[in-house]
Order: C-alpha cells, then structure tokens, then sequence
C-alpha cells in the first residue's frame, strides 16, 4: 500500500483543528450538567463525578491505541468511529434515569474523545509540518479547544434553559455529527513531512520510550495537569452557585479559561524558540499552584471567580504544546499520537483521580476547600517534576541526523 499524496498543510491543519475544538467543547460543557442531572435523578454529586472521572480513564486508556491506529493507518477511521461513540454517549446521558446510565455514557463519551482530541490527531499534525514548526502547529491544536470551550460554553448554556438539560444533550449530540465528515480530509497512511515513512516497530517504541528516565519525569508531571483541569472545568459550575452566586458567572468564567487558554497556548508555542520546554512546563505548573492556593484566601465574587479563571486560562492547555513536542524531541514523530497518548494517560488518570476526589471529599465535608489545597500542593510537585527533564534526542535520533 503506498503512502497516501500529502494534502495541504493548512486543510490538515483546519479540520484537526475543527475536530479538536469541537470534541474538547463538549467535553468541557458536562460541569454545567452537574446541578441539574444530580437534582433531577435525585443523587449525591459522587456518581456524575464519578461518571466523568470514568469518562476521563476511559479516554486516557483509549489514548494510546488511539494514537497507533492513528500512527499506523491515519487518523481518518479513528476519527469517525470516535465521534459516533461521542453521540451515543450523549444520548445516553440524556435518557439516564440513574447513576448506573451515567456511567455507561461516561464510557462512551471517553471512547468518543480519545479518538477526537488532541491526543489523536497530534501525530498527523506533527508530520504534517517541519521540525522547526512543530510545537506551533501543535499549539494551534490547544488554541483550537480553547476557541471550542468558549463557543460551546453558552451554546450548551442557552439550550439548558431553553430545551431543559435532556433535551439540550440530544441538540448536543446532532452538533457534533459535525465531526464524522471533517474526518475524510486526515484519512490515508500516516507520512512525514519529509516523506518519511516510519519504520521502528511499536514494540521498539515502547522499550525506547520507557527506558528514558526523562520520559517518565514528564509523564508524571502531566498528571498532575489532569487532576487540576478536570476537577476545575466539572466542580467550578457548583462551586459557584454553592456560594450563593448566579450560575452564568461560571458560564462566563469557564469562557474566559478557553479566551485565556488561545492565548496561553499561543505563547506556550512560541516559547519553544526561546527557552527550554522543561522550564516553561515548571513554571505553568508554579503558577496554578499559586492561583488555586490564592481560591481559598480571596472573596468568592463574579468579579474574582472569572479574573481567577482567566489567569489560570493562560495556563490551561498550555502544557500540550510543550509536553507532546518533548516526546517528538525525545524520539521523532514515527509513533508520536501513540507515545503521546501514553503520556495522556498519566494526565487521564490524573482526570480520574482529581474527580473521584472531589466527589467524594464534597459529600463527605460540603466544601472544596481541601480539594483547593491538594490542587496547589500538586502543582508544586509538577512543577519539580519538570525541571531536571533533559531536553534532548534518544541515540537512535542522533544516530540517524548524522547519517
């Protein structure tokens, strides 16, 4: 089979990004969900929480057989397979009648995502553009699911109101059919931007990656990035309207993380050409820990609620670009969707724990407040995690540039 003719640069480009933004709006949405599916069901916030956290692992595991499949044949079929799970999940959610629904659509929506994120279209990206231009190209991919949560945010937020939460995920779900044909343009086989074909084996690429100390030091560190962005996209809706304010101030706090995030993961793509990725990741994870610790200190006011998000915004996604264009440095882009969504499980499992937490620690106190401090503490962990990362090729990598 013959590698397929390369498209455009800007086609692949638009519909990953396209993709990307509309599975991560989606996603982001279910926080806004919490109140009214609890309420109505008649159930404590643990098992929707539950549900996402599912939902989070579920993602995090189909991440890297994702990103092979992606790796190996293109990223087409995963593409559409992705988003149909995506609807059904929907679906489900809108007709669950108990926990036990919500679960079910949890498993279905992470199915959905790990083949509609990032994780899944970062390796035809990544060949799609030169080394010099790749962690742009990667960035324009976070940029794309900040744009994506800020428009699905009050979409999702005026079909609550004006269809009711069930009816709302059925107009969701007919959205995002949307996805299927997008998925044509990065169908074929996977080729480089040199016209490369791959040719280390997977078996190869797992002993190569686990094998490098640095490897593990940033798949670590990106756990802890899950943790904070799951447990603060799903729980800030409540938060705030357990503080007794009105619930579009999360609407438009949650909006102003996906403005920041354009513009954090903007700067976190120029920041490649400037400074060692290690060091812009430690500091990303630095300054979360000083916002979520600074959560607990200040008055719980919109005017506070939406500057907090916004600043943390900036350092939403940002992790992406420098996290996956790392693993690129460390071993090429030959198997980079499924070495990155290795990684992504680490950040998943975070999501899952960061949620499982929440839930439970809400229940049994009534307040976040201890899941406020575990977020900082976290983030001070990330961010020495990052540091002593040595930013550089394998052998295998070095060989092959001086042949």
């Amino acid at each position: 089979m013959n590698p397929t003719k390369p498209r455009p640069v800007w086609l692949i480009l638009l519909a990953a990004g396209c993709i990307v933004g509309m599975a991560m709006g989606l996603r982001q949405v279910m926080g806004l969900y919490l109140r009214p599916v609890t309420q109505d069901l008649g159930i404590g916030r643990e098992p929707f929480s539950n549900a996402m956290g599912l939902a989070n692992l579920v993602w995090g595991l189909g991440a890297a057989l994702s990103g092979a499949i992606a790796d190996r044949y293109g990223a087409g079929r995963v593409i559409a397979s992705a988003a149909l799970c995506t609807l059904a999940g929907l679906v489900v959610m809108g007709m669950a009648q108990s926990s036990t629904g919500l679960m079910v659509s949890g498993v279905l929506l992470g199915l959905g995502v790990s083949g509609t994120g990032i994780t899944a279209l970062v390796g035809a990206v990544s060949r799609a553009v030169p080394a010099e231009r790749r962690t742009a190209a990667i960035a324009s991919l976070g940029m794309s699911a900040g744009i994506g949560g800020f428009l699905a945010f009050p979409y999702a937020h005026l079909l609550i109101e004006a269809l009711g939460w069930k009816t709302s995920l059925i107009a969701l779900a007919i959205t995002g059919t949307a996805m299927v044909p997008m998925a044509v343009v990065l169908r074929g086989k996977p080729v480089s931007a040199d016209g490369v074909v791959r040719t280390q084996t997977l078996p190869d690429a797992f002993r190569e990656a686990f094998s490098l100390p640095s490897f593990w030091l940033l798949t670590t560190g990106f756990f802890v990035c899950g943790f904070h962005v799951s447990f603060y996209s799903v729980h800030l809706p409540a938060y705030v309207q357990d503080k007794g304010l009105p619930a579009w101030v999360a609407v438009w706090a949650l909006m102003s993380v996906g403005i920041a995030n354009i513009i954090g993961t903007w700067l976190a793509g120029k920041s490649g050409k400037y400074m060692q990725k290690r060091m812009g990741l430690s500091f990303i994870y630095f300054a979360r820990a000083v916002l979520f610790a600074a959560i607990v200190f200040m008055p719980v006011t919109p005017v506070t609620v939406i500057g907090i998000s916004a600043t943390l915004g900036l350092f939403w996604l940002s992790t992406i670009p420098l996290t996956s264009s790392m693993v690129a440095t460390f071993f090429g882009t030959g198997w980079m969707s499924m070495l990155f969504g290795f990684v992504f499980l680490s950040h998943q499992l975070g999501s899952f724990l960061g949620l499982y937490m929440a839930g439970i620690l809400y229940d049994a106190t009534h307040s976040y407040d201890a899941m406020w401090w575990i977020s900082s503490g976290l983030g001070l962990i990330a961010a020495a995690f990052n540091w002593p990362i040595k930013e550089r090729p394998v052998a295998r990598m070095l060989v092959a540039a001086a042949e």
